[in-house]
């Protein structure tokens, strides 16, 4: 018997999305700290709003749509933004 192991991509991509949530809810939560002490002494917030867009963001990226493989979902995890890696 022959058997290969297959990977169901669609399975892999919502696995990966439910990391990226995890790896950025305490960085939202973080972010929301700092969105408020800027409201409260009336600095810019631009650059907070952003980060949390990027967080946002993050698991409805084109790259997790068009991965083909598991080594493509690897690869998409934006260190810059959500931290390490869970895949190292």
């Amino acid at each position: 018997m022959n058997s290969k192991l297959s990977i169901d991509m669609s399975v892999a991509k919502e696995l990966h999305k439910d990391k990226i949530r995890i790896a950025r809810e305490p960085k939202l939560q973080i972010l929301d700290v700092e969105f408020q002490r800027a409201l409260e002494s009336s600095s810019d917030t631009a650059t907070i709003v952003a980060k949390k867009k990027a967080l946002r963001d993050a698991p409805n990226s084109s790259d997790i749509t068009n991965a083909t493989s598991t080594e493509d979902l690897r690869k998409q995890w934006d260190s810059s933004i959500l931290g390490t890696s869970p895949y190292t």
